[in-house]
């Protein structure tokens, strides 16, 4: 049984900067405007962002600590109200309903997602763009753990219970679009899959020592190859 975890970012879906916009008033309500310094959100979680930018906008950090949580709530709401305001239906990458309904198809493949984002901005930005949460059987998230390399071994043990057996590491498939997808899974031997749509080039993520890079994943037979290891 291969269990084969999306990210979503830059895999597969974008939100015009809808996720930050969202976190940069939410910051802004919670904690009072800072400076607009540019940083890194990719391959992070929800939770290291909001960490990050407040400690770079010299925000005491116990003071972090104790409004994160709403924080992270009030950027979920304002995420909702980000992405209702423009149409996202075309806003999936090429190839990606073609492969899920490959994937659904077998009986020996689980369809999750492993992302940095809490879970309930996941589920907003997978109905913005009409892919159907559904299909997603299990998963981790940035509220999950704050430390992406902790999220492989959540999904994997969600998988084992939802399937009654254990699951090897190098059945543990991480499909993404960062470094940090690439390596994530290295913990629990899990195999990387990278795609060249979000900010980092096929040479970036080859240079990580992944498994097989696309340039996207429109190609559903080569895609499935690298999945089922054929």
């Amino acid at each position: 049984m291969k269990v084969v975890l999306f990210d979503i970012d830059g895999t597969l879906l974008w939100t015009d900067g809808a996720g930050r916009r969202a976190v940069h008033r939410a910051l802004d309500e919670v904690f009072g405007p800072t400076d607009r310094i540019e940083h890194e959100f990719d391959g992070k979680t929800d939770p290291q962002i909001v960490r990050e930018l407040m400690k770079l906008g010299g925000i005491d950090g116990e003071m972090v600590e104790s409004k994160l949580d709403f924080a992270l709530k009030r950027y979920v709401e304002l995420l909702q109200e980000e992405l209702a305001s423009i149409d996202h239906s075309d806003k999936t990458y090429p190839g990606i309903a073609p492969l899920l309904d490959a994937l659904e198809q077998r009986d020996d493949v689980l369809i999750g997602l492993l992302t940095g984002n809490v879970h309930e901005g996941a589920l907003a930005k997978l109905d913005a763009v009409g892919l159907a949460r559904h299909r997603f059987k299990i998963g981790a998230f940035g509220s999950d753990h704050a430390d992406r390399p902790q999220l492989p071994a959540i999904a994997r043990a969600r998988a084992e219970a939802m399937l009654g057996h254990p699951v090897a590491g190098n059945d543990v498939v991480v499909i993404g679009d960062t470094p940090a997808d690439m390596s994530c899974g290295k913990g629990i031997g899990a195999r990387a899959i990278g795609v060249a749509t979000g900010r980092y080039s096929v040479e970036a993520l080859e240079a990580c020592n992944a498994g097989p890079v696309f340039v996207n994943l429109s190609d559903t037979d080569a895609v499935m190859r690298a999945i089922l290891g054929a």
